[in-house]
C-alpha cells in the first residue's frame, strides 16, 4: 500500500464580514459578498484587479436557492467579484455550510491545487416571510418521515433540550446564561445583529417558542456575507511580491468531520467515543448519543484535535466559536468537543468558564470566568445566522483573534482574547448531521 502524500502547510491570511442584518434591502446577494471581499483584500494590500491575477479559484457557500430564487448564484458572486474564469464549485451542508466551505478551501491548498483560494459565503433570508423561512429551514429535516408531522426545528431543539434536562439536570437558567454571554458578547461587535445587554429574567420573559426555548434563546434569521482567503507559503510568498508586504498568516493545523443519520430515530445507542483525556467509566450506563447529544459534533472534534495534535481541549485551546443556534445546543456542543463531560455543560456555563474574563455580564460572582471564551463575536444567537455566510464569520473572527487584531477591525479591543494561541470552529447542520471543526494557530 502506497504512503499518504503528506498535506501542505495551510494558512488562513484575510477575511472580510458584511454587516449582519433582519434584511439588506440596500443590496442584492452579489454586493454583499463583494463588501466582505473587498475588506478582506483591503487588509492585505491588494485590489480587484490584483487578485483576479494572483489567486487560483474559489469555493461558495450558501444554504438554499430559495431565498434568492435563483440557481447557480454561486456562479453569478463568482463573476462579480472579477474571479471568472477560475475554477469555482458550491458546497451545501445545511447550518454546516460555512464550516464546510472553509474545510474545502483548506483541502484546495493542502492537496496543492491550489496556492491561493477564496472561500466565500451568504444568505438572503429577509426575501421571504419568517414563516416561509423556517419551512426552507425545515426542509433539511427527512420531508417523509419527520416534516410532515411538524418538523420545523425549533421543536426538535425543545425536545432535545428537554431530554438534556431530564437526564442531567440542566436548567433554564443555565440556557439563559449562554444567551445572556453572547448578546453582551456581541454588543462590543459592530457587525452584529444583535447588541444587547441582557438579564437572565429579560431572557425567560421573552415570548416563549417552543418550551423552554424562549425568542432570545435562539438565533434569528439574517442577511448577511463572510470571506475568508486560505493560501500556502507559495501563496504567501506570491502576496508579498506583489504588494511589498507580508500577510500575517495564521495556521489551519486540523480539521475534522462527523455526520449522524438525518432521523434521530434511527440514531444507535452505543458507547461514548472518547476524547484523549477521557476514560470509559466517566460514562458508565450512559445512552449516547441519544437524543441530547451530537454524535457528528464528537466525531468531528476527535478528528480536528487527532489533526491538530491536542490531547485535552479545555487546556490547549484559548477560545472556541461555536454554532450556538439555541442556547441549549451551544451548552450540548460545549459537551461534544469536550470542554466537559456529558452532563456538565449546565454546570459549565454557570460557571462562567466560557465567558470572556474582562466584561461584567451582571450576573454575580462566576468563579471561573474566563477560562475558555466561547462565542467572543456574539455566536450565531446575537449574531445573527445567514447560513451560508456563518461558519465562515466564525473563521475570521477566528483569524483576527489569533493575529490580535480586533481592536483594528471592531474598534474596541473589549472582545480580544489576550495571548491566544489557538482557536476552534464549530459548524453545525440539521438534528447534529453534518458538524465541521477545524483548528486555527497563531504562526
Amino acid at each position: 500500500m502506497e504512503a499518504k502524500q503528506k498535506a501542505r502547510n495551510v494558512y488562513c491570511i484575510s477575511g472580510g464580514i458584511s454587516k449582519f442584518a433582519k434584511a439588506r434591502p440596500d443590496v442584492t446577494f452579489q454586493p454583499m459578498v463583494k463588501e466582505a471581499y473587498d475588506y478582506a483584500l483591503k487588509d492585505i494590500g491588494l485590489d480587484t484587479r490584483k487578485a483576479r491575477e494572483l489567486f487560483d479559484g474559489s469555493v461558495a457557500s450558501y444554504f438554499s436557492d430559495h431565498f434568492q430564487r435563483q440557481l447557480m448564484s454561486g456562479i453569478m458572486v463568482q463573476d462579480y467579484l472579477g474571479l471568472c474564469p477560475l475554477p469555482s464549485h458550491r458546497v451545501e451542508g445545511g447550518g454546516a455550510t460555512g464550516g464546510i466551505c472553509f474545510q474545502e478551501a483548506y483541502k484546495n491548498i493542502a492537496s496543492g491545487i491550489m496556492d491561493i483560494c477564496v472561500a466565500y459565503g451568504f444568505e438572503t433570508m429577509s426575501h421571504v416571510n419568517t414563516w416561509k423561512g423556517n419551512e426552507f429551514i425545515a426542509l433539511a429535516s427527512d420531508i417523509s418521515f419527520d416534516y410532515p408531522v411538524g418538523g420545523f426545528y425549533s421543536g426538535y431543539y425543545a425536545m432535545m433540550v428537554v431530554r438534556h434536562m431530564k437526564e442531567f439536570g440542566t436548567t433554564v437558567e443555565q440556557m439563559a446564561h449562554v444567551s445572556v454571554k453572547n448578546h453582551i458578547n456581541a454588543f462590543h461587535n459592530k457587525y452584529a445583529q444583535k447588541r444587547k445587554r441582557l438579564t437572565i429574567k429579560d431572557v425567560r420573559n421573552s415570548e416563549m417558542v417552543a418550551w423552554p426555548l424562549t425568542m432570545l434563546d435562539i438565533c434569528v434569521m439574517s442577511d448577511g456575507a463572510a470571506v475568508s482567503i486560505l493560501a500556502s507559503e507559495e501563496g504567501i510568498e506570491k502576496i508579498r511580491k506583489a504588494t511589498g508586504k507580508r500577510p500575517k498568516p495564521v495556521k489551519v493545523t486540523g480539521i475534522g468531520r462527523g455526520t449522524d443519520a438525518m432521523r434521530m430515530s434511527d440514531r444507535p445507542h452505543k458507547d461514548v467515543i472518547l476524547l484523549p483525556h477521557e476514560k470509559k467509566s466517566d460514562y458508565k450506563g450512559l445512552k449516547y448519543p441519544g437524543i441530547h447529544s451530537f454524535r457528528a459534533g464528537r466525531t468531528a472534534s476527535k478528528l480536528a484535535y487527532e489533526h491538530a495534535g491536542i490531547t485535552n481541549p479545555l487546556k490547549e485551546i484559548n477560545f472556541v466559536e461555536l454554532h450556538d443556534a439555541y442556547t441549549s445546543s451551544e451548552i450540548q456542543t460545549y459537551e461534544d468537543m469536550g470542554l466537559c463531560k456529558y452532563g456538565e455543560g449546565g454546570k459549565f456555563v454557570e460557571s462562567g468558564a466560557p465567558f470572556m474574563p474582562n466584561i461584567n455580564y451582571g450576573l454575580g460572582k462566576l468563579p471561573r470566568q474566563g477560562e475558555i471564551p466561547v462565542n467572543p463575536s456574539g455566536g450565531l444567537i446575537a449574531c445573527g445566522h445567514p447560513v451560508g455566510a456563518t461558519g465562515l464569520m466564525q473563521s475570521v473572527f477566528a483569524l483576527w483573534q489569533l493575529q490580535g487584531t480586533i481592536k483594528k477591525h471592531l474598534g474596541d479591543e473589549t472582545l480580544q482574547v489576550k495571548d491566544a494561541k489557538r482557536g476552534a470552529i464549530h459548524s453545525h447542520a440539521g438534528t447534529g448531521t453534518y458538524v465541521t471543526v477545524s483548528i486555527l494557530e497563531k504562526v
